[in-house]
Parts: C-alpha cells; structure tokens; sequence
C-alpha cells in the first residue's frame, strides 16, 4: 500500500466515514476509493484537493509520509483521544488552552469530565 493510499485511508476511518460515503462525495465509484487506499491507483492532484476537503483535512497530510502512525503518549486516554480527534485538532485545541491559567484548565477539565460522565450514566 502507497503513502497517499494509507492516509486516505486513515484519515476516513478517523472522520468515521465509509469507502462509500467518501466516494459519494468526490462523485466517484467506491472502487475507485478502494483502489487509492489498495494502492492499486493513484489519485491525481485534482482527486487529491477533493479527498482533502471532503475529510476537511490539509492535502498534505495526504501526501505527507508522517501522517499514518498511532500515536502513543504515556497515558492511555489521552492517546485515544488525540487518535479519535486527529493530530490537527488536538493542535488548534492546545494551542488555545496554553494561555489559560491552571486555575482556568482545571475548571474546564472538570466540566468536560463531568459532562463525560453524565453522558455515559444517561446512555
């Protein structure tokens, strides 16, 4: 399997898409897509700029050879959840929290973590 073809493929089943709902909607066949993440065939640029923004990601992390990896930090929640919300995400999400005060961080922490156990306790 080819770079580009692993990313489209991680970078899908990160979104939580199909083969099928990615091909719907780059208007192409779910063979094709099946191709690409085979590396059977490669996309041009063009198929490219339209996987990119379908998964509203970067081109480059499609091109790029770093993407395809898990992540593993020292805690095995947080791996999880960098590997659940994308590298991307969890960028734009830290660089907004580094100004925040420890005070600030642990509120929201806290109310995010309630929040989570609240949800699992109702579901």
């Amino acid at each position: 399997m080819n770079t580009i073809g692993q990313n489209i493929r991680f970078q899908r089943e990160q979104k939580g898409m199909s083969q099928e709902e990615l091909a719907l909607k780059i208007r192409v066949g779910t063979s094709t897509i099946q191709k690409y993440e085979s590396g059977q065939s490669l996309p041009d640029t063009q198929t490219i700029l339209k996987i990119s923004t379908a998964l509203d990601i970067p081109a480059a992390e499609l091109t790029s050879r770093s993407t395809v990896r898990q992540l593993v930090f020292p805690d095995a929640e947080l791996t999880q959840l960098v590997n659940e919300i994308g590298v991307e995400r969890t960028k734009r999400l830290l660089q907004k929290i580094k100004g925040y005060s420890d005070d600030q961080f642990l509120t929201i922490m806290n109310t995010l973590f309630y929040e989570k156990d609240l949800l699992i306790e109702e579901g």
